[in-house]
């Protein structure tokens, strides 16, 4: 054990629990198909026994493209096990041709599933170019990189069992949606000063883009069946309860999903429950209404006629009323041509407007903005809408979401995403509630024309439904 090599994967198994040691030396024999004979000393690799491409398909084929097998299997190779890192840039420590040793593969294992930024990124670098060997990257190469990793996930999720109530046959195109998150992974990526994106850039986009990790361990430790107790199997889908599948064609698919479920408050706290859809429901504005309010906070998904497909989250739940709620945890966000949330600037509070059947405010839903120039706006003449952000959306600094400012509706989905609110004691009563409660607008009129609210005062004001 007093070589370099030893001491360098005694170093990487040491961030391993004493019971998972085992399994992470196993791995190799695993592989092989063996297991069965006597152990080899961490660190070392019996001359003629390594891994081969074609080992590591076998394994992880259901589980990933095999051009993403192949990146895996060109990164273990270029894994420089003396130096505990990637190979210097124009170098490989082994061919692709003479298979992966035993400390490389721990090394791998180690810095994919324990390691740091710093230790990751070239290890994305070396996948990203697939075995190209230079110092720089492009964003087109990450880009490929990323759908590979991201199309691995979701087979993951499918093969495993693991989503939580979706239908991905009834969903939208998941090829799709994985193109649109890698992008929007991607877009994260900042070039270095001589514009290209080298190990460093990689590194500081790693520490960022938390997801990058993420799906980087769910691969491996799904893909070559490395089950660590330390480690539970990561939950990347809210659960999906109360929705009439048979019926139904979602606007969401697996990707855009695993992006916009944790950019929630408390996103996995309850399941998602469809409570409204134009396929299921009809293009009824009051429709919609019931199915927005009293149900705790909502997701807006919106297709126009142009084929885009934006929307927006309501923390709280809605209510009828011509003055605006919410708070800055609403936002706005784009699913195609895009993927991407805008939150709240602290420029103005006009989160969330819900107005119905009132002469005097503008009837509607809305988020964002103002009266007549909204960042999201659904007339309550159903089926149609605007989106204005000239050149930003004040509340949201969000661009324009939709094709068109003006857009006609295709289709709508409302998902309540939270826990619904309490029911308030003696709400079956509602109907005896006061008519400066139903309607503020008559309250607001009355005391511009002088009437005396002669109840006001003698009754408890009530508590707000979302506190």
């Amino acid at each position: 054990m007093g070589n370099t090599e030893s001491v360098v994967v005694q170093k990487r198994l040491a961030r391993f629990r004493p019971e998972e040691r085992p399994v992470v030396e196993g791995v190799f024999d695993r592989l092989q198909g063996g297991g069965g004979g006597p152990s080899v000393a961490p660190g070392k690799t019996p001359a003629g026994k390594t891994l081969t491409l074609e080992m590591l398909q076998s394994c992880m084929s259901s589980l990933a493209p095999d051009s993403m097998v192949s990146r895996v299997y060109q990164c273990m190779c270029s894994i420089d096990s003396g130096l505990a890192a990637s190979a210097a840039p124009g170098k490989t420590s082994t061919s692709a041709a003479s298979g992966v040793g035993r400390e490389q593969l721990i090394i791998f294992l180690a810095d994919t599933l324990r390691g740091t930024a710093e230790e990751r990124a070239p290890l994305v670098m070396a996948m990203s170019q697939r075995g190209a060997g230079c110092t720089v990257v492009t964003c087109e190469q990450v880009a490929e990189f990323l759908q590979d990793l991201i199309s691995a996930v979701v087979q993951i999720l499918v093969h495993r069992g693991r989503l939580q109530g979706w239908k991905p046959e009834r969903m939208g195109d998941g090829s799709l949606g994985v193109k649109l998150l890698a992008e929007q992974m991607c877009s994260e990526l900042k070039p270095s000063d001589q514009g290209g994106y080298d190990v460093s850039c990689l590194e500081d986009w790693i520490f960022r883009v938390s997801q990058v990790s993420l799906y980087l361990e769910m691969l491996v430790a799904e893909g070559l069946n490395v089950s660590l107790s330390g480690r539970p199997a990561p939950t990347l889908l809210p659960p999906c309860r109360e929705t009439p599948w048979k019926e139904l064609r979602c606007l969401l698919d697996l990707p855009t999903l695993m992006f916009l479920a944790p950019q929630l408050p408390d996103s996995y706290s309850a399941p998602w429950r469809l409570v409204f859809s134009t396929r299921l429901h009809g293009e009824s504005f009051t429709r919609m209404v019931t199915g927005l309010t009293k149900r705790g906070p909502t997701l807006l998904l919106i297709k126009d006629t142009e084929g885009h497909v934006f929307g927006g989250f309501a923390s709280h739940a809605w209510d009828v009323k011509p003055q605006f709620q919410g708070d800055s945890r609403c936002f706005l966000f784009t699913v195609f041509p895009r993927l991407r949330v805008y939150t709240a600037t602290g420029y103005n509070q006009h989160f969330m407007y819900l107005n119905q059947n009132q002469q005097t405010m503008p009837n509607g839903l809305g988020m964002g903005g103002q009266h007549g120039y909204f960042g999201l706006w659904l007339d309550s003449d159903f089926g149609r809408g605007h989106s204005r952000a000239r050149p930003k959306c004040t509340t949201y600094g969000s661009p324009q979401l939709s094709g068109n400012e003006d857009f006609t509706l295709d289709s709508i989905e409302v998902w309540a995403v939270g826990k619904p609110p309490e029911p308030e004691e003696g709400e079956e009563g509602e109907g005896k509630r006061s008519i400066l409660d139903v309607d503020p607008e008559v309250q607001a009129m009355m005391e511009m024309t002088g009437k005396t609210l002669h109840s006001q005062g003698l009754r408890e004001p009530e508590e707000d439904q979302e506190q």
